[in-house]
């Protein structure tokens, strides 16, 4: 099949090389010059672990290309992607549609005879209905545009499996809609050799699908959080409860790590605007329950950088900190929203002299953060620190030789923000160690 792809950042980049490995002709498109010829010469403009080689493949098969026109885009197939950025507003903590308001009206006015557009944006619920209406307007009498949603599901460090072996593929569309048939022809090879359920729902059901989805991990994420605080006020250790509260088949085990929270890109502003559209809605439960959320997973951070300043009697001030991690998850160089970046740059701004490593994400915190330091490896960052924060799970850091780290350091105290270090080899190698919600 002929798709287009429009919007070619992170979600829109990874769905267009992805639709070109499952054979079809792409075209993606995007306001972004520098963007479309960085992915025409087969560089990935961020870090996603297998997408490079997948781009370099489809690339020299001749099945995928990028263009800045839109017009070019609208001849070239009769289905297209929505792929662009829904970012929480300036101005409150709603969704900022005009992204996808501006890339749907520069797609209408070059739209003849039919068509689908297929959202997998993460809007508010009522958006397709509101860009249906809007279709209505822009596009002529010649011209029928039918509106789906099928919304995205993609985890950081693994979009490329999430997008080629989904395990779920959910499509909204309108009564009388014939756009099913079209997305399971587009899936056709994923449906076949992974079995994969497909769910076909209203419009409404679809937009908020993904919203949901965040929410509920957000709030899982927070709970364990919560809990961790009581545990370290009578002595329980949060991993062992968060083991026996995962073999209860109703719960699980996945997201129960207690930790830094939740950052990124996605489930921070996610769940704001979910919260926001709810209460437009005039439900009242959800905004109430996800403002906690937030606010639990926003405290971790701060817990953190107190417990920071604790050890150096209350001031930061010219002391020497090692933060491990900048991006707000492994496998990525995304900063967005990064509770360690947040962690980082707090504790510089308060006085400390802050030096930070990251396997992929420097180069952008250095932009942002031009301030803290940046050492080339591990040992380089801790060299000389009095306090450790690890803050990013990165395999590097897990592996880190304690014996090694210990002598590179003038003060061997870490605080394990993700609970992820094997804890009898830090101490037994010196260490005061401080996990999150942990006896230690």
């Amino acid at each position: 099949m002929k798709l287009t792809v429009t919007g070619t950042g992170y979600l829109g980049a990874t769905h267009a090389i992805c639709m070109a490995e499952l054979g079809h002709e792409v075209l993606g498109v995007d306001i972004s010059a520098e963007r479309i010829a960085a992915l025409n010469e087969g560089r990935v403009p961020f870090h996603e672990p297998g997408l490079a080689d997948a781009l370099t493949r489809s690339l020299a098969t001749g099945r995928l290309s990028f263009t800045t026109d839109i017009a070019a885009a609208a001849d070239f197939a009769d289905t297209h992607f929505l792929t662009v950025g829904t970012p929480q507003h300036s101005e409150g903590r709603s969704a900022d549609l005009s992204q996808v308001h501006g890339a749907v009206t520069a797609l209408a006015r070059h739209l003849h005879g039919r068509h689908l557009i297929i959202g997998k944006s993460t809007v508010p619920v009522g958006t397709a209905a509101d860009l249906r209406r809007m279709l209505n307007q822009l596009t002529g009498p010649d011209t029928t545009v039918d509106i789906a949603w099928n919304p995205e599901f993609l985890r950081e460090g693994h979009a490329v499996r999430d997008t080629l072996h989904p395990d779920r593929i959910v499509l909204g569309v309108a009564p009388g809609s014939t756009a099913e048939s079209t997305v399971r022809d587009i899936y056709a090879r994923t449906l076949a050799d992974d079995g994969t359920p497909f769910l076909v729902t209203d419009l409404e059901t679809a937009e908020l699908v993904k919203g949901a989805a965040n929410a509920f991990l957000a709030t899982k994420i927070s709970f364990i959080n919560a809990i961790a605080e009581v545990c370290e006020r009578s002595g329980a250790d949060v991993t062992q409860l968060a083991d026996a509260l995962g073999h209860d088949t109703r719960i699980g085990r996945r997201f129960l790590g207690a930790g830094l929270g939740f950052g990124g890109g996605c489930l921070p502003k996610d769940i704001r605007a979910f919260a926001s559209r709810a209460e437009q809605l005039g439900a009242t439960g959800i905004p109430g329950l996800l403002g906690h959320v937030d606010e639990i997973n926003l405290r971790q951070r701060r817990s953190v950088i107190d417990t920071v300043t604790d050890s150096f009697d209350g001031d930061v001030t010219g002391r020497r900190v090692s933060v491990l991690g900048v991006a707000f998850k492994p496998d990525s160089d995304d900063i967005r929203d990064s509770p360690a970046l947040a962690i980082a740059g707090s504790l510089s701004r308060s006085g400390a002299q802050v030096t930070v490593h990251d396997p992929e994400a420097m180069g952008p915190a250095s932009r942002i953060l031009p301030e803290l330091g940046y050492a080339p490896t591990p040992l380089d960052a801790l060299r000389g620190a009095e306090v450790v924060v690890l803050a990013t799970e990165w395999r590097d850091f897990i592996d880190l030789d304690p014996v090694a780290a210990r002598d590179v350091v003038d003060r061997p105290f870490i605080i394990d923000g993700r609970n992820c270090l094997p804890v009898e080899a830090w101490i037994g190698a010196g260490w005061d160690y401080r996990g999150m919600g942990r006896r230690f």
